[in-house]
């Protein structure tokens, strides 16, 4: 018969060998923390959903009077995570996104106490009728959002002469890597909250460029996926032919978490219908594999590179040389580099409007639909010519200094997507971009990809609905001389910003560049090797130490 001692001993023999075989736990600096990360610290108690979004809010505190990358916190985010905790802690959880937070471009509809204004006062108090569905999707794979980030107001469309990242309500949003950076746009806030750690990752919006560009300038992963891959619905338009919803994460296997969990069909956007696999979803964060670029067919469009004197002046020595150290490492990583595969109609393409053309008529009609849908709209707006006259009349839109003319051109030419004359021009516009550029180059070439330095490699693929990746690479050496926007006020190029390189493939090609972009990423490590100029220091250690429970 065993006594009870010996039973309290052996019991507590047990337990000593069983928590001397749990690993010791381990609090990632919130810079570089990855989903794995954060995951096995939830999962083995070390920290919380609270304690993250607690550490989160304080970062944001820290650095948001300097860069302005938050617009707004979700009021309901603490909350939020103590009910994901308590799930967590009753065996339930929703998947690899249960209790991490994360922000949405304030383009994306949100059913909740926040505001979806575009960064303008014109939408300020305006309720959406729902949330948008790839915030609905975030939600049930059990993410928090916790907030919104800033923006190109009104998603570049407005001005001419305003700056990327300017919007009335938050002001100028800046990267972090050179005092008064240009953080690209339209996702601008975006970007800067993924590089910064202010949430596990971020999703933000493109139409030609506004995923990829400041994905680049803020030294994160970018994906732009098909349109159609993710749905638009609540998410204030700009054309139903371009626009797509994509993350910005700070690694390819993160933003491939992301993507997973949005992606799908989606019945009140029919561009989800069309997708070949819209009834079972491609695995996005199995395609990252060290091996994705060994034997792909690579693809360097010269003539679209020649474009670079042009459009960055003293800044296109530095990306041409960056650009081409990239392709050693891809041709190192055993792909083949096919040189010379052009964009036959590339030139016609830069001297033609026809894109913008399409882009402004969608524009047009997409927002009229959008503001139909609105249960709460204070300031009466039922198409663009509303807005812009809210704007012309409001001092805090800072008109005339900025100004409206791209609404002037699409108000003045009378054209929308229902319009006779429209379907011509979407088709003169498709010939352009796909068999006179990016489709016909990976035809003519039997490539799996093309690559480009990002900040060139957007305009096609907007034009076709085609998906991209960007990865960080390099950044301005020292010595680039400093140019600053036309407006004076940020700084375009200069040492120590970060450039990166973009693959890009035809539709519902994400999972091969994803395995591309991600076999790139880990021969690099790139991202770690860049200094920034403005970081947050708060993290989970200082959260769990001024906790209750710590003291």
């Amino acid at each position: 018969m065993v006594c009870f001692k010996q039973l309290l001993l052996l019991s507590l023999i047990g337990l000593a060998i069983a928590a001397s075989r749990l690993p010791e736990c381990i609090f990632p600096s919130l810079l570089d923390a990855t989903q794995s990360d954060l995951q096995d610290g939830l999962r083995l108690g070390c920290f919380t959903s609270v304690d993250l979004v607690q550490a989160y809010i304080s970062r944001i505190h820290e650095v948001n009077s300097k860069l302005n990358p938050v617009l707004e916190i979700n009021p309901d985010a603490l909350s939020i995570a103590e009910q994901l905790d308590q799930d967590r802690r009753d065996g339930k959880t929703l998947g690899p996104l249960h209790g991490l937070p994360m922000l949405v471009k304030d383009l994306i509809g949100t059913y909740d106490n926040m505001e979806t204004s575009a960064g303008s006062y014109a939408l300020v108090g305006a309720k959406v009728s729902a949330d948008a569905t790839v915030v609905a999707k975030l939600r049930e794979s059990g993410a928090i959002v916790l907030g919104k980030t800033s923006l190109s107001e009104w998603a570049n469309t407005r001005s001419m002469n305003s700056t990327h990242g300017w919007n009335a309500v938050g002001g100028q949003t800046y990267a972090a890597y050179h005092e008064q950076q240009d953080p690209s746009g339209s996702s601008s806030g975006s970007a800067v909250a993924a590089d910064l750690g202010l949430a596990f990752a971020a999703l933000g919006t493109e139409t030609s460029g506004s995923i990829i560009l400041p994905a680049e300038k803020s030294n994160v992963v970018g994906i732009k996926p098909t349109v159609g891959l993710t749905s638009r619905f609540m998410v204030i338009p700009v054309s139903e032919r371009a626009d797509t919803i994509g993350p910005l994460a700070r690694t390819v296997r993160d933003a491939a978490f992301v993507l997973q969990a949005i992606a799908g069909s989606d019945p009140k956007d029919n561009y989800t219908l069309f997708a070949p696999y819209r009834t079972s979803q491609n695995n996005y964060v199995a395609a990252c594999n060290l091996n994705g670029l060994k034997g792909k067919r690579i693809g360097i469009p010269r003539n679209v590179l020649g474009a670079l004197p042009r459009a960055f002046h003293s800044a296109a020595g530095p990306i041409t040389s960056s650009f081409e150290e990239a392709v050693a490492v891809v041709r190192e990583a055993g792909a083949t580099i096919i040189d010379g595969t052009n964009f036959t109609s590339y030139e016609t393409f830069l001297q033609s409007q026809v894109s913008q053309r399409v882009v402004a008529a969608d524009l047009l009609s997409g927002l009229a639909a959008y503001f139909s849908r609105l249960t709460s709209n204070p300031n009466n707006l039922h198409g663009l010519a509303d807005i812009r006259n809210f704007t012309q009349q409001s001092p805090e839109e800072d008109y005339p200094s900025r100004d409206t003319r791209n609404w002037d051109l699409a108000i003045y030419a009378g054209l929308n997507n229902s319009s006779p004359e429209f379907w011509p021009l979407y088709q003169q516009s498709l010939a352009l971009g796909e068999e006179g550029g990016l489709l016909g180059a990976l035809r003519r070439n039997e490539l799996d990809a093309v690559i480009l330095p990002s900040c060139l490699a957007t305009d096609i693929p907007g034009v076709i609905g085609t998906p991209l990746v960007t990865v960080p690479f390099s950044a301005f050496p020292s010595g680039t001389p400093i140019q600053y926007s036309s407006r004076g006020d940020v700084v375009e190029s200069a040492p120590g910003i970060p450039l990166g390189i973009s693959f890009l493939g035809p539709k519902w090609s994400e999972e091969a560049l994803i395995s591309m972009a991600y076999a790139f990423e880990q021969r690099t490590l790139a991202r770690k090797g860049l200094r920034r100029v403005v970081e947050p220091s708060t993290e989970l250690k200082d959260i769990l130490r001024a906790s209750p429970a710590e003291t």
